[in-house]
């Protein structure tokens, strides 16, 4: 009678030990894992778990394989919206309706936030906050520096990752609204000097080689071209050695300002080609830092914490002449 008794008591023990060893997540879902500034929030993300081993939540980080597969990121923000140990989701929308369509259908009662990339405005209501770059003023600078370099404007071509990325679209009209001084504008047809040639923007769904690929084609079809604006670094860091081969014959014109190259990001080796003047300007964001940042605001919106909304987490400016400090360390 006492051996059963204590083996009931131990079995008692044992299963009442299993749910406290397995920590809440604090899950950040991330458009794609072949992407090296993902990355960096996954680092960010670990870094936040070395410092925390003794929290009841950790940091999970995951993603579709392949940042084109917008599906798989609504199909796994699903899924993790469906397991009972998710306690807060932190999303980086590939394709923001899809995503917000995603959310409405699960209607989640835990918080959700944005991470990277928003929603739309209209549907900012379906998360608690967004943190990252501000993806407006990132395009504005990138246009401040295609502007300081030609003054009287020319022809441009803007390279965009998925048409239905909120960041990217933001930075796109950051850039145009710098570039011509005026708000709002979805094409440029001679505004403050500055015109969209044909066939642009480019979108490239976030490949390396398919954005060197439009770039290389936008040249072959108007050797009068004056400027790229680069909304994210994906011909730079996911495809560099093919970017230098494009672009080197260009670096005296580049080094003259006779043809501009802004571009976004400062991962990779972008600061490496940067440095060897293959490109005019670099506005960089800091991935590290949102994946290291997620998951305490994530806990402050468990907790019912006030929480700003947006939280900006700054931008870093690369030339070839700061190309050595220009990085926040």
């Amino acid at each position: 009678m006492k051996r059963t008794l204590l083996l009931a008591a131990t079995a008692a023990l044992m299963i009442g030990a299993g749910p406290a060893l397995a920590k809440k997540q604090l899950v950040i879902v991330v458009k794609g894992l072949d992407n090296p500034f993902f990355e960096a929030i996954n680092q960010g993300c670990q870094k936040w778990n070395s410092e925390n081993t003794d929290s009841e939540y950790e940091c999970f980080y995951t993603g579709p394989a392949s940042t084109s597969d917008e599906a798989g990121e609504a199909q796994i923000l699903q899924d993790v919206l469906s397991k009972p140990d998710t306690a807060a989701v932190a999303i980086s929308p590939s394709n923001a309706p899809l995503i917000a369509q995603t959310i409405r259908s699960a209607n989640p009662t835990i918080p959700i936030m944005t991470v990277d990339a928003d929603l739309a405005k209209e549907d900012s209501s379906l998360r608690k906050t967004y943190l990252g770059t501000d993806n407006y003023q990132m395009g504005y600078r990138i246009g401040e520096y295609i502007k300081k370099a030609k003054p009287n404007g020319g022809k441009i071509c803007s390279i965009q990752g998925n048409a239905a990325a909120d960041n990217i679209l933001r930075r796109a009209q950051g850039m145009r609204d710098a570039l011509t001084g005026q708000e709002g504008l979805a094409e440029l047809k001679g505004e403050g000097g500055w015109t969209e040639v044909s066939g642009c923007p480019v979108f490239t769904n976030d490949d390396g080689a398919k954005g060197v690929q439009a770039m290389t084609d936008i040249l072959a079809a108007n050797p009068d071209l004056d400027a790229f604006g680069i909304m994210g670094g994906w011909p730079l860091f996911g495809a560099p050695q093919p970017y230098r081969d494009l672009t080197r014959p260009l670096a005296d014109k580049i080094a003259s300002n006779e043809f501009v190259i802004g571009a976004a990001d400062t991962i990779g080796e972008e600061v490496a080609i940067a440095k060897e003047g293959l490109v005019t300007a670099l506005v960089g964001q800091r991935p590290f830092e949102m994946g290291y940042m997620a998951p305490s605001v994530m806990l402050d919106l468990i907790a019912g914490k006030e929480v700003a909304d947006p939280v900006f987490t700054g931008l870093d400016e690369c030339t070839k002449d700061n190309a050595d400090t220009c990085i926040q360390k």
